[in-house]
């Protein structure tokens, strides 16, 4: 089996694309499960932030599997497949690793070096782990991700070539250096209460926003954000700032006074029309900077041709993002990139040789043990000691006989090309497939398992 990913991004296909080609939360549970229900393919991720969509699926065959994703995800973003296809990238195998290993250090970001990529990577982990497509490759490739990552951030300042996709949005909204002191006192609006949104109002709050509304469509989900930015310790506790949570009935009331809003909700259609914006500016002397997260867009694109507004959405961050200063330690994040991906691939080789050395092992086991029995019918008048002492030497023998080309086999099997040692194992040693193949269900398993303890 092999690692194969297909997807589009806002490298590949324009944001008008991207939007509608977005999937919705609720959606991404189905899309894995036709994934590992197509024949090419027996496990599954997808990862789905606002500026990409991608399908990780181990496959058996490349032509049938990219055929069958491409397939998948056309059905499932409700963009038609030859529309969809142009956009479309293919990543199989070191190079697939490679892309989501670059993702997760934030080298393929809107913003280099934004982190908010590493919670997404997690998420997309989780809702696998949930629907039981995630297997040992997924999994491991995954936990990897996040473990690269997290490295890289944490030894270089990849953090320093870009910002979150927030604050660099804040940024070009505010279109002046200093950001908290355009924000400072500022009447605010957040529509939605997801991971984005949470971002948004926190950033604002820190950047001294003085009142903060969340609407959302569950209150409760944002009386939860209003509690944790207000509650002792919270950002917005030491500010005196006043925040409050609303339906999003009332996202027309609170229009009338924003001065900022910023949306991200997962709302298949505008929250925000144009006609909205201008009733809300009728009469004001003061102007709305309004900040469009989602994808599809939140905000009408009118927005961008009414007086006293000014709009900055995706497409216009990606516009000013192709423009933005890379810094030198995104060289150093490569070299870690490519140094863990040949690590990921030298380790999944050498599991890879494991159930079949186990299978080798088993057998000997097997064979010492009916050799014994056979002596004991021989020998019948040998005391415990002396069968014990015996049954020790020869277990010795065999566990000598077999350190040495098993230890050396997983070397072999670790390096490029050293895929064919286990075929050469269970040729050798005539090893019964069936049994091979039972370690690795039960090593999944374990995995698995392993996985679920640790959400719990």
């Amino acid at each position: 089996m092999s690692l194969l990913v297909v997807g589009l991004s806002h490298r590949s296909a324009p944001v008008s694309v991207l939007e509608r080609a977005a999937l919705a939360p609720e959606g991404r549970g189905k899309l894995l499960q036709d994934v590992v229900s197509a024949e090419p393919a027996t496990e599954s991720a997808v990862l789905s932030t606002c500026n990409r969509i991608e399908l990780y699926a181990d496959v058996d065959k490349f032509h049938a599997g990219v055929a069958e994703l491409s397939t998948l995800l056309a059905r499932h973003s409700g963009v038609g497949l030859e529309e969809l296809t142009p956009y479309l990238y293919v990543h199989y195998e070191d190079r697939a690793v490679h892309h989501l290993l670059s993702v997760a250090c934030g080298l393929d970001s809107m913003v280099v070096g934004e982190g908010q990529i590493l919670g997404q990577i997690k998420d997309a982990l989780a809702v696998a782990q949930e629907q039981h497509t995630a297997g040992r490759l997924l999994n491991d490739l995954f936990q990897q991700a996040l473990r690269v990552g997290k490295r890289a951030h944490s030894e270089t300042g990849i953090d320093k070539a870009g910002q979150s996709l927030v604050t660099f949005g804040l940024e070009q909204l505010a279109a002046v250096p200093d950001v908290a002191a355009w924000a400072r006192g500022k009447r605010a609006l957040v529509i939605g209460a997801g991971s984005m949104s949470s971002l948004a109002a926190t950033t604002l709050v820190r950047n001294g926003v003085g009142e903060l509304a969340v609407a959302n469509r569950t209150v409760a989900r944002a009386e939860r954000l209003v509690q944790i930015l207000t509650e002792p310790g919270g950002p917005g506790a030491a500010t005196g700032l006043t925040a409050r949570a609303v339906a999003m009935e009332a996202v027309e009331a609170e229009l009338a006074r924003a001065e900022i809003v910023i949306s991200c909700t997962g709302a298949s259609g505008l929250v925000l029309s144009g006609e909205r914006i201008a009733a809300a500016l009728a009469g004001r002397d003061d102007r709305m900077w309004l900040l469009d997260l989602a994808m599809p867009r939140d905000i009408d694109a009118a927005a961008h041709r009414i007086d006293g507004a000014r709009l900055v959405d995706i497409e216009s961050l990606a516009e000013a993002s192709a423009d933005a200063p890379m810094a030198a330690d995104v060289d150093t994040v490569r070299g870690i990139v490519a140094e863990e991906v040949a690590a990921f691939g030298a380790a999944q080789r050498a599991a890879h040789i494991t159930p079949t050395v186990v299978a080798l092992r088993t057998m000997a086991a097997d064979v010492v043990s009916s050799e014994i029995a056979r002596l004991d019918g021989r020998l019948p008048d040998l005391d415990d000691k002396q069968r014990a002492e015996i049954t020790q030497t020869v277990r010795r023998v065999v566990d000598k006989l077999l350190h040495a080309p098993t230890v050396r086999v997983k070397q072999l099997a670790s390096e490029p090309g050293g895929a064919g040692y286990a075929d050469a194992l269970r040729e050798l040693f005539d090893l019964d497939p069936q049994t091979v193949a039972a370690v690795s269900r039960a090593d999944t398993r374990a995995d698995q398992h392993d996985a679920a303890r640790e959400r719990a």
